[in-house]
């Protein structure tokens, strides 16, 4: 068993890049797809618009008729007809005649241009024009938006409302995506208990289940929390079981350090294989990477902080490869706030809080709750750096 034999991240890294899980796709309707990640390529299987339309409200005419309109010499069209928006036109446009027509209604035939209403005169049956049309005057033609055959939404692109109404625009009432990864989620600890329980002498409130479960949503997977392991292996064996029958991975939190009642691994190894157990990271060292069954079990610290950093240094690459989404990681350039000591030959991952240019370290320990609560991501401290000075520029890895 690799039992705390600490290894660098990027051979962590290339573990987990190594797990046999390929992304799945599946066929859903559009009015579920908000949020989703494109597994194809979009191409306009019709023009938009389908048809020439008017643009305004006013009158089709043969731009030709008008040509030699003018305020001294204005033309005189007669009516034959109106087309509203939805309808089909079934009159034919001849020389010397206008039809009325409404926004977004089909262009009858023989027709290339609309004047706006208000820019003619009506008496009865005809309309008087004062200056000349020019062909595509208050028209839209068909395909000026988008023409049949085009490219418009990669593989690959997240559909926001944008997106899923361009979709609408085209006829697709389903559309191919990446399938959600089940992540199963356990916490453990004969010190947690779940949120809305009395709170005993010695006893803690469960954050990680909750965090854990809602950093799998939030980046688009779906979470299953199987609950709470007590400090006996049967009892985190069977959510283990549990959660590689019926999920794609495990997360467990806590239980990874190697102390006494640390039974993680020992649990991983009876059902599996354990790869890696301790990363030459801080915080985060006893971390834990495995296989039961063919599906990756990740062992996360028990400190919300060191658990949620190695869930984003770890877990989630491996969430976004399999929802398409692998150029998501956010990451900005930020000013330290002030000087940082670091201990030389440890890599560290510093939790900070972003307040407007600047990157505030949150010195508190990677145990206490509002370390994490009020962090916005960390930076990363090479084990070769000892100091980082107030004003520096440093790369915050955003959490979520």
């Amino acid at each position: 068993m690799a039992f705390l034999k600490v290894v660098p991240l990027e051979e962590a890294l290339r573990i987990v890049d190594s797990f046999n899980l390929k992304p799945r796709v599946e066929e859903i309707p559009i009015d579920e797809a908000l949020g989703r990640v494109l597994a194809e390529n979009i191409v306009s299987p019709i023009d938009v618009p389908p048809f020439d339309r008017a643009t305004v409200d006013g009158y089709a005419v043969r731009a030709q008729d008008t040509f030699m309109a003018s305020e001294s010499n204005p033309v005189e069209l007669k009516v034959i007809g109106e087309v509203q928006a939805g309808e089909e036109p079934r009159i034919k446009l001849a020389p010397g005649t206008a039809i009325y027509v409404s926004t977004g209604a089909p262009l009858p035939e023989g027709a290339d241009a609309v004047i706006q209403f208000e820019d003619v005169d009506r008496k009865d049956d005809e309309i008087i024009v004062y200056e000349p049309a020019y062909p595509s005057l208050g028209v839209m033609k068909a395909g000026a938006d988008i023409p049949r055959g085009k490219l418009v939404l990669e593989a690959g692109t997240r559909l926001g409302f944008k997106e899923t109404a361009l979709l609408s625009a085209l006829g697709f009432n389903t559309v191919k995506v990446y399938s959600k990864p089940k992540v199963a989620v356990i916490s453990t600890g004969n010190e947690i208990v779940p949120p809305g329980e009395e709170l005993r002498p010695g006893k803690i409130y469960d954050i990680n289940g909750r965090a854990i479960t809602d950093a799998v949503r939030e980046l688009g997977g779906e979470a299953v929390f199987l609950g709470i392991a007590r400090d006996d292996e049967k009892s985190l064996a069977d959510l283990v079981i549990k959660g590689v029958a019926e999920c794609d991975m495990v997360l467990i939190s806590g239980g990874a350090s190697g102390g006494r009642k640390d039974l993680t691994s020992s649990v991983i190894e009876k059902l599996g294989r354990v790869y890696i157990h301790g990363i030459a990271i801080q915080p985060g060292k006893p971390t834990i990477i495995g296989v039961v069954d063919g599906k990756p079990v990740f062992g996360l610290p028990g400190y919300p902080t060191s658990c949620l950093t190695n869930f984003t240094l770890l877990v989630a690459p491996l969430l976004r490869r399999l929802l398409g989404r692998e150029s998501e990681v956010r990451k900005v350039k930020k000013r330290l706030a002030h000087k940082v000591f670091s201990v030389k030959g440890r890599r560290q991952f510093l939790p900070v809080k972003i307040e407007g240019e600047k990157a505030v370290p949150i010195m508190k320990g990677s145990g206490a709750v509002t370390s994490f609560v009020e962090a916005n991501g960390f930076i990363e401290i090479p084990e070769t750096v000892e100091i980082l000075e107030a004003g520096e520029e440093v790369e915050v890895t955003l959490f979520g």
